[in-house]
């Protein structure tokens, strides 16, 4: 074997091949260490499993494909240099600055792999503010590509100072120019920080038609998915100017209805109020650490009024309404229990007793011989 080798490094030398010689070894002491590499990724992914935390699984996962891609690359960059030194007898500087670059890639992939991986993870917990992961994630990928921006203007050989000199004249004029746009990063960046609402929030605002399920944010623009499914895209800058409500964000719902008896029964109006504030205080569904209100409120035309004024435990819109749904059939059961009823309009017609005396036409006929008409 040895004998082999030496004659082959002999006709390599003979023929000024020495070049391809390097790369055959590079080759073979890359496909080494990847071998080396692919067991030990295969113990590290073992272990990872059985721990705790998933973060150390995010690390390896993230870390597996870029640590493989540096162990071909930095030995190609090596016969690169070989190969173009010994056609051209010229040292390739520019080898290093690839190299460099190749460096900076292959770390920048590897931190929005991370990104990317431990984003996933924490939106698939419950306990995580879904936007403030969302918001997070967009900032560190926003920073990584500023510097990596840098990074390479830097090895390129210009100037950061006079870039930046520049760039305050520039951001001048192209900050008047965009103006909306960055009112509405801005805008993207207040809803970030400030939180008053979030991925699947029900929001509404009274000053403007707007109302529906918010389905994302971004850095210009919020998707709210109205309830007859239309997608509506506002500008994050409105949010500066309006107010929003987010229901969604509500602690209990409320229960506010007046209904009225007959004047007949005004006698049961205090026991009636009496059994429904009971049926109320003991109702599962009805929060009693809320306000609970039911009295005696004023004389309508036609009946005598009384009204309930309490908040469900539940803030879920189908199931406070069957709550309400209850509440409402069983005060219904009290009021026909004491043989009260609910009052509708009526009108009572007063007519005196006594008779008057009957018209007559022009031919002197009395009221009875008139015909009748229907």
């Amino acid at each position: 074997m040895q004998q082999f080798l030496a004659s082959i490094h002999k006709l390599m030398v003979e023929y000024d091949l020495v070049w391809l010689e390097t790369c055959l070894y590079l080759l073979l002491l890359s496909t080494i260490v990847w071998a080396i590499w692919r067991v030990v990724l295969k113990k590290l992914e073992a272990v990872v499993v059985k721990t705790r935390t998933a973060w150390d699984e995010i690390l390896v996962s993230a870390a597996s494909t870029p640590i493989s891609v540096i162990i071909w690359v930095f030995p190609f960059t090596i016969a690169i240099a070989d190969i173009f030194k010994a056609l051209t007898g010229n040292d390739p500087h520019w080898v290093g600055q690839l190299r460099e670059f190749a460096a900076l890639a292959i770390f920048v992939w590897f931190v929005l792999r991370l990104i990317n991986r431990g984003e996933e993870e924490l939106l698939t917990s419950e306990k995580r503010d879904k936007t403030t992961v969302a918001a997070i994630s967009n900032l560190l990928r926003m920073v990584i590509t500023v510097f990596v921006v840098l990074s390479v203007l830097q090895e390129l050989g210009i100037s950061l100072t006079g870039l930046l000199t520049f760039g305050g004249v520039g951001g001048l004029i192209v900050g008047l120019a965009a103006k909306d746009l960055l009112s509405n990063f801005f805008g993207g960046m207040m809803i970030y920080f400030d939180r008053p609402f979030k991925v699947g929030d029900w929001i509404r605002s009274p000053d403007r038609k707007i109302e529906g399920t918010v389905e994302k944010i971004g850095l210009r623009v919020t998707i709210i998915r109205t309830f007859d499914k239309r997608p509506l895209y506002v500008p994050n800058s409105v949010f500066s100017n309006i107010v929003v409500e987010n229901p969604s964000r509500m602690s209990n719902r409320q229960i506010k209805e007046s209904m009225g008896i007959r004047y007949e029964d005004a006698g049961k109006m205090q026991v009636i109020i009496e059994d429904v504030r009971s049926m109320l205080a003991s109702h599962p569904e009805i929060d009693n650490r809320q306000t609970l209100i039911v009295n005696f409120d004023h004389f309508g035309d036609s009946s005598l009024n009384f009204f309930i004024y309490t908040f469900t435990k539940t803030v879920n819109w189908i199931h406070f309404h069957e709550i309400k749904q209850d509440v409402m059939l069983k005060i219904v059961e009290i009021v026909h229990q004491h043989g009260a009823d609910f009052a509708f309009p009526t009108r009572t017609l007063m007519m005196e007793s006594g008779a008057s005396e009957a018209p007559r036409d022009m031919d002197g006929l009395d009221g009875a011989d008139l015909p009748l008409q229907s």
